[in-house]
């Protein structure tokens, strides 16, 4: 099974034909530049469609805290998207408290997990939007 720099590698060479469809679900790659480093880091996150925007959640498993890629998201929210060969710059925004339920429940019905991650910690888990740039 594919995970991290592997999953990462095989995605890009193969313009996501490796790597896109996982576990039953489907994988994008995010492209954050570290808050603190300024270097790019790349993590394959599963996604869902809704409308022209693309959906991930920052459940880092459950923890207690958001994963890496969100902070440096929240401090500079211009990324890069792969989805399969499309690779684009796109703008992240965490769900507004009324948009969340409605792409919750989308995220859960690809990955309930998420359920289970969200139960498991006092931290409510952001859901992001990744909205293509010039769109």
């Amino acid at each position: 099974m594919l995970y991290g720099k592997e999953h990462v590698d095989r995605y890009r060479a193969t313009d996501g034909k490796e790597g896109h469809d996982w576990n039953g679900t489907t994988v994008l790659l995010l492209t954050t530049t570290g808050r603190a480093s300024g270097r790019e880091h790349t993590t394959p996150l599963i996604y869902q469609r809704h409308g022209d925007d693309y959906v991930i959640v920052a459940s880092k498993g459950g923890a207690p805290e958001s994963p890496d890629w969100y902070h440096n998201l929240t401090a500079n929210p211009e990324v890069q998207v792969q989805v399969e060969g499309d690779r684009f710059t796109a703008r992240a925004r965490t769900a507004t408290p009324e948009e969340k339920p409605e792409v919750w429940r989308l995220m859960a019905a690809t990955w309930p997990q998420y359920d289970d991650y969200q139960a498991k910690t006092d931290r409510d888990i952001p859901v992001v939007i990744l909205e293509r740039a010039g769109g």
